[in-house]
């Protein structure tokens, strides 16, 4: 079994999630949380209060120099804290009432205001989050500055996870890349047997095809050849190249989501190739062609598991 791999940088995973909480005052505090799952780009997804606009866009700007892929759920939200008795805006229910008396009278109509309707109306409690959610101009330029305070925080937290999954990944890859080269040498110790299956196997059918009557060292000449094209040694020493490009990658860690997802399209071409060059062949053949369909699965374990690093 591989020990874990050793990175020069930081290998991070796009699955993460980090909270944070602050106060801007005795009255209002906060909860900003990111979370991040896989995506092909940067995608940012807000979830702010209204009025707060102009913090969405400083934390957009933020989150871009800091992040390079992943779907970023930034979700923020404010508590507004209630005093312990409750209270009301008195100028404010006497302005209603002027006005329904204003109203009756002009039209005449009868009849007498609900008082629980009045307390319905937006704003009429202070403190009420329906009628103070965008605060004063004060308040937001408060909270935008203790939310940028506690950003850099939040973000080597999610970070900090996402490494440690990103590390995990890479042990994964590892793992994979490791049964991946056994099944590459093995395929590469029944080379030559296969090799000789498939010249026998030609040099027979053209004997077979001519009925006893050629040139017999132009047969085997030609059978020769055929059977180096379907040699597969090439396929062997690319598969050996691009193990080793994986795992120099690994090693110099930083972003190599793409770069390896990349290698591993071209290992499955090759393990393909190797695949149709050795169907139906005699001796060995059936064994390469275990090793290659175990390629395959290898590969495609690795693909899954690259998706997810960024």
């Amino acid at each position: 079994m591989s020990a874990g791999p050793t990175v020069s940088a930081p290998i991070y995973s796009m699955t993460g999630f980090a909270r944070i909480t602050g106060r801007v005052s005795e009255s209002l505090g906060f909860t900003l949380s990111l979370k991040s799952v896989n995506h092909r780009f940067l995608d940012l997804h807000m979830r702010m209060p209204g009025g707060t606009e102009s913090l969405e866009l400083q934390l957009r700007r933020e989150l871009k120099q800091k992040l390079i892929r992943g779907h970023i759920e930034v979700t923020l939200n404010l508590d507004r804290g209630q005093s312990s008795e409750a209270s009301y805006d008195a100028g404010l229910i006497e302005s209603y009432l002027s006005a329904f008396h204003a109203a009756s009278a002009r039209h005449g109509l009868s009849g007498a205001p609900d008082l629980n309707s009045i307390l319905r109306l937006p704003g009429i409690f202070n403190g009420d989050d329906r009628g103070s959610e965008r605060g004063s101009e004060e308040e937001a330029r408060a909270l935008e500055a203790a939310v940028l305070k506690e950003l850099p925080g939040l973000i080597a937290a999610l970070n900090l996870m996402r490494t440690q999954e990103g590390s995990a990944l890479a042990a994964e890859l590892i793992a994979c890349l490791d049964r991946l080269q056994q099944f590459v040498e093995e395929a590469a110790t029944l080379r030559a047997d296969v090799r000789q299956a498939y010249f026998e196997r030609i040099s027979q059918r053209i004997s077979e095809m001519l009925n006893g009557s050629f040139d017999r060292d132009r047969v085997l000449q030609e059978a020769a050849l055929l059977a180096e094209r379907s040699d597969v040694d090439e396929e062997i020493t690319r598969l050996r190249t691009h193990i080793d490009h994986f795992r120099s990658l690994i090693s110099a860690g930083g972003e190599i989501g793409k770069k390896l997802d990349f290698l591993l399209q071209e290992m499955n071409r090759e393990a393909n190739t190797l695949l149709s060059k050795t169907g139906g062949i005699a001796g060995n053949g059936p064994r390469i062609t275990a090793l290659g369909l175990g390629m395959k699965s290898e590969i495609e374990k690795a693909r899954e598991q690259v998706q997810n690093l960024e």
